[in-house]
């Protein structure tokens, strides 16, 4: 999509038009903290909904009938779960029924996958690690499967029980980052655990007086999924400490309309990214031979030789996608896809159209 078409939704006078806009760029957005993407048929059927002419219940029976015309024939492709998904935030963020209680935050995972994973609604009952291109590939440590609804239960009390009175607003900024960190750390869900939290915490938002009508999370998710990591890990030996100071940031942003900048550079436990004044938005396209970015600055040794091989089995001029990355380095399917995602963030590659969805291009030089 090369033209943002809710930009100017969200900046509409008519509520109804700028409500829509917002949970639909909101919504579409949020698929970036898995590497995905919706297709243009998603976007087109949003628009229709914005401007009134079907309902969301309608939106999402054209998404159904769409894919069932047209199956997914690429095991790897994941725009139909994109579209489908973003279809079901949109429409849950278009309700005003909330209620802040475990219960609502399982449903929501359910009502967002059902028909796409087989555990939607479901609590996970096994332990696990996740490998973060800010941590350097570390994980964070998440709840423990034996211990997740209890936990669970025991956030929401404590949050429940907390009072925002007489707080300033930089103190309810920093409690609320400690909140939805915490919640997102627990980790209930086997898959999708950051779109539900995401949508959780945006409706807790507006039951607390706050608006939330604005494209900061449509265009920073990935900050978002990456400040949420940096709020939950720690690694004392090497001088590393869990802060919530970049969601703090992300959130001032959302809330109170600040214009912060917003780079995972920032975010990198390197601390490589950590200078924002030598930077700026040219300086961020890495280069693959001798440029701007050494990309052994950037990625772990292992990552770094993968991009090199990469662009050496398919050069600058040729489209490729996540089955090319999987042929060429043999590696596992969502480990391609995390890979392409770091490579886009650092501009080593691109999105190309006119190839079929999901293809990219190595930068020139």
């Amino acid at each position: 999509m090369n033209k943002d078409p809710f930009k100017e939704y969200i900046k509409e006078s008519e509520p109804a038009k700028r409500d829509k806009g917002y949970a639909w760029h909101t919504a579409i957005g949020l698929q970036a903290v898995d590497g995905l993407k919706t297709s243009e048929y998603l976007v087109h059927t949003a628009v229709r909904n914005i401007e009134g002419e079907i309902s969301f219940e309608e939106a999402n029976a054209l998404l159904q009938t769409y894919y069932e015309e047209n199956p997914t024939r690429d095991a790897s492709d994941r725009t139909e779960e994109a579209d489908k998904v973003s279809a079901r935030i949109a429409a849950l963020l278009s309700e005003r029924a909330f209620s802040f209680t475990p219960n609502e935050y399982i449903s929501i995972h359910r009502k967002l996958f059902t028909g796409i994973y087989s555990h939607a609604g479901r609590i996970r009952d096994y332990n696990i690690t996740k490998k973060e291109w800010v941590l350097n590939g570390e994980t964070v440590l998440y709840g423990s499967a034996t211990e997740l609804r209890a936990t669970l239960d025991y956030d929401f009390s404590e949050e429940k029980k907390f009072s925002y009175k007489n707080l300033s607003m930089d103190e309810i900024i920093h409690h609320l980052a400690f909140f939805v960190s915490r919640l997102w750390q627990i980790h209930v869900f086997c898959e999708g655990n950051t779109r539900t939290t995401a949508v959780f915490f945006i409706k807790y938002l507006r039951t607390l007086g706050f608006d939330v009508t604005n494209d900061i999370f449509a265009e920073n998710a990935w900050y978002f999924r990456n400040s949420l990591v940096r709020a939950n890990y720690n690694d004392l030996k090497n001088g590393i400490h869990e802060t919530t100071e970049f969601l703090e940031v992300f959130l001032r942003n959302l809330l109170l309309n600040e214009n912060h900048p917003l780079h995972n550079r920032t975010l990198h436990i390197s601390g490589t990214f950590k200078e924002p004044e030598k930077v700026n938005i040219d300086s961020e396209k890495a280069n693959i031979g001798e440029g701007k970015v050494n990309i052994e600055e950037v990625f772990t040794s292992k990552t770094a030789s993968h991009v090199r091989k990469l662009q050496e089995a398919l050069g600058t001029e040729a489209a490729f996608g996540r089955s090319d990355v999987e042929r060429v380095l043999s590696l596992k399917p969502t480990r391609c896809t995390a890979l392409l995602r770091e490579m886009v963030e650092h501009g080593i590659i691109e999105p190309v159209s006119g190839h079929g969805k999901g293809k990219y291009r190595f930068r020139q030089q």
